[in-house]
């Protein structure tokens, strides 16, 4: 920490609201993205909270809302205020210590955050514009590492095209992606107690039901899934090489 930055509070993971998602997520991306501009003032947060590139959904927050979120997450010891050599205020993220993971997998958490729920393929390439995942296999190994602490929620069985999101959901949140996305309800503990230190441990993986066979010995629902991911992954390559290519 910096001289002039504000004492931290004690550490608390805890769910999150929209707002302290999207404001948790875009110090996140600002601390990797553009360094030179962080930490970030409360105007810098607020355009990027705003910002229609690289978020889902596109949100319209002011001043107010931004300064609320915030200071939430001041208090819970995952934002810190900074002075520096200026009067302006500005904010950092301490998600590092906060969740407790190393700098892949807070670029991972930092697009779920920003995105929410998505598949394993688009999640790789996105996550890749903060820090490098050079394919599915490191990421699963992420992944697995961030479910052991609850960090992230698997939505669909495992395979190709497996969707996934953040554990920062409120319950009733939770229950509603769920429900978006087709999978049966079952009851199943919150990702993250409420005002808890620690995370609990993952829900039960969803068991789906039977699909029909396309008569080659593979489903229809894994033809798709198989179809998306390869989309997914193509998607991936094809970002990383329009960022080669603006260089």
């Amino acid at each position: 920490m910096t001289a002039g930055e504000a004492e931290a509070k004690p550490s608390q993971v805890r769910p999150l609201d929209a707002a302290e998602r999207r404001v948790l997520g875009v110090l996140i991306e600002k601390a990797k993205t553009t360094p030179d501009q962080y930490p970030l003032s409360l105007n810098g947060v607020v355009t990027g909270c705003n910002q229609k590139s690289n978020r889902d959904p596109v949100m319209t927050l002011d001043e107010e809302q931004v300064m609320r979120a915030l200071t939430s997450l001041r208090h819970s010891g995952a934002v810190a205020e900074v002075f520096g050599s200026g009067k302006i205020p500005r904010y950092r993220h301490l998600a590092y210590e906060w969740f407790g993971v190393e700098k892949e997998e807070l670029a991972i958490l930092g697009e779920l955050l920003l995105r929410g729920e998505q598949t394993e393929g688009d999640l790789r390439g996105r996550a890749s514009r903060m820090d490098p995942i050079p394919d599915l296999d490191v990421l699963r190994g992420h992944l697995d590492r961030l479910a052991a602490k609850g960090l992230v929620v698997w939505l669909s069985p495992p395979g190709r095209g497996r969707m996934l999101t953040h554990g920062l959901l409120p319950p009733e949140k939770l229950e509603k992606v769920r429900s978006q996305l087709g999978m049966t309800s079952a009851p199943v503990a919150a990702p993250v107690a409420a005002a808890a230190p620690t995370l609990p441990s993952l829900p039960p993986r969803e068991t789906p039901a039977a699909e029909p066979d396309s008569g080659d010995g593979e489903s229809l629902g894994d033809r798709v899934a198989r179809l998306e991911a390869e989309l997914a992954d193509l998607r991936g390559r094809l970002e990383s090489l329009e960022r080669d290519l603006g260089r």
